[in-house]
C-alpha cells in the first residue's frame, strides 16, 4: 500500500486517465496567478508531452520534473 506522499498516489491530470503520474507539468497563468504561484498538472508518460505542451503554447509553461521533486511551494 503507498501512502499519499508516495509517486504511486499520484493520478495524472489528463482528462479521463487514471495512470500513475510520474512527472509534474509546472505552470503558471501570469494573468490569473501572482509570478510565484506554481500551479501543477501531474501526467503519466503518456501524457506528459501533450499536458506540457498545451501550457506551453500559451507560454504558461515553468519547467517539467519528477513528482519525487514537488516541494510544498508546488500546487
Amino acid at each position: 500500500m503507498t501512502g499519499p506522499d508516495e509517486p504511486a498516489a499520484y493520478v495524472c491530470s489528463a482528462k479521463g486517465c487514471r495512470a500513475v503520474a510520474r512527472h509534474a507539468v509546472v505552470w503558471n497563468n501570469p494573468k490569473l496567478h501572482k509570478p510565484d504561484r506554481r500551479k501543477v498538472w501531474l501526467a503519466c508518460e503518456l501524457h506528459r508531452q501533450s499536458l506540457a505542451d498545451f501550457v506551453a503554447l500559451r507560454g504558461f509553461l515553468i519547467e517539467v520534473i519528477p513528482v519525487e521533486d514537488l516541494t510544498d511551494a508546488d500546487g
